[in-house]
């Protein structure tokens, strides 16, 4: 379905009711194509998410010789895995902005002895950590000609033995040599020099490549834990209840965006105009969230930890307060946190995404305020089509829930 852009946002007029059938997490569907490519026999993943990150993934193992058969309507992906080999030794990879498939693929390809793989990306990519990969990958004996997008990296084999990497500005650096770490020629043990951040998706990984040793034929893909996030806040500002099924608890969740519920649980205890703080270094991708939704709450917000979110698909940071900004809000910013005070939203903005789709999500939420009483729009989402990085969807969801919230 083809959105107009810029897309303005029909408010709730009346509190939301039903249910939203979540994609699959987009962390999980990437590292378990990965985990499927390296199996020794064929897997089928269920409830895998179709968006562009995740095609761009399935895309570049049918280019390297690892094929991935595809069925969008049955949300299902069955991958002939090739036990750690890769049948192509020259390939051209593009990976658009997807920093899972970007760093993934650079580590897995790096398993090929005597392969030549020349690495593209989006313009928004080259400016996106993989320095400290490409640094990992040449103590292993590959050789790359960049230290960023776009780069041809030649390969050796991955020999094995002690490795060190530098994943301060992404976790996806460490997790790349994690999922492949297995399939070395002799045992590879990684090191970490220094912090990384975002922890919660290192542990995602170990988890999953544990699961993946007991050799599945099938694996099902939770729904995507950071898109709920904008489903959960949506009651807050529309008032009434939602429900999302298939949406594993913090407590058995891979994801650890799973425990943004507990950050909402703080939102809605407090009280009167009292700062309320929060530190996302560990879920950063949900700060969107909350700094969007800021506006409608009784007294300040603080985010902090959220430095690294820079170099991310944008600056989220200096994005997420150009756009408050925008809004009429006050915004105190420095490296790592944003400090939004509540005052009147300014009606007839245009929201500038950045070719990031979780400004376009985040914001769509905002918008379903009803700032006029009488359901007219009041905000407006430029390039709404971003969201097919994760959401394809996304918006005919929320004017699914309009409609049934008119209904009910």
């Amino acid at each position: 379905m083809s959105l107009p852009d810029p897309l303005p946002i029909p408010p709730f007029t009346r509190p939301v009711r039903g249910a939203v059938t979540l994609p699959g997490s987009k962390s999980i569907t990437n590292r378990a194509l990965l985990l499927a490519a390296l199996s020794d026999g064929p897997v089928t993943l269920t409830n895998a998410l179709f968006s562009r990150d995740t095609e761009i993934m399935a895309a570049a193992l049918n280019q390297l010789g690892i094929k991935v058969e595809t069925d969008a309507k049955t949300r299902t992906m069955r991958v002939a895995g090739q036990g750690g080999k890769i049948p192509v030794t020259n390939a051209r990879l593009h990976v658009g902005n997807a920093g899972t498939a970007a760093r993934f693929l650079t580590a897995l390809v790096c398993l090929r002895a005597g392969g030549e793989y020349h690495f593209d990306s989006d313009p928004a990519m080259y400016r996106r950590p993989i320095g400290g990969l490409l640094d990992a990958l040449a103590s292993q004996g590959a050789t790359a000609s960049a230290r960023n997008f776009p780069f041809t990296l030649r390969t050796t084999g991955l020999a094995g033995g002690v490795v060190e990497v530098d994943a301060s500005e992404s976790s996806q650096l460490l997790s790349a040599l994690l999922l492949v770490a297995s399939k070395a020629r002799t045992n590879l043990t990684v090191k970490l020099k220094g912090e990384t951040v975002s922890q919660p998706f290192i542990a995602m990984t170990e988890r999953m490549v544990r699961q993946f040793a007991a050799r599945p034929s099938a694996y099902a893909i939770e729904g995507d834990a950071t898109a709920a996030t904008y489903f959960q806040a949506l009651p807050l500002v529309v008032g009434g209840s939602l429900a999302l099924p298939g949406l594993q608890s913090p407590a058995t969740s891979l994801q650890g965006d799973a425990v943004f519920v507990d950050v909402l649980a703080r939102v809605r205890a407090r009280s009167g105009n009292v700062l309320l703080t929060e530190d996302f270094h560990a879920i950063s991708d949900t700060f969107l969230t909350l700094a969007a939704l800021a506006p409608l709450l009784p007294g300040p917000t603080r985010i902090t930890g959220i430095a690294h979110t820079r170099k991310q698909e944008t600056d989220r940071v200096a994005g997420m307060a150009r756009e408050l900004r925008k809004l009429g809000q006050e915004v105190i910013e420095t490296e790592d946190s944003l400090t939004i005070t509540p005052r009147p939203l300014t009606p007839g903005a245009q929201i500038e995404t950045y070719h990031d789709h979780r400004f376009a999500m985040s914001f769509g939420i905002l918008g379903c305020h009803d700032l006029h009483g009488d359901g007219r729009p009041w905000l407006s989402i430029k390039d709404p089509s971003c969201c097919a990085k994760t959401f394809p969807n996304f918006f005919e969801e929320l004017a699914a829930l309009r409609a049934q919230s008119l209904a009910s």
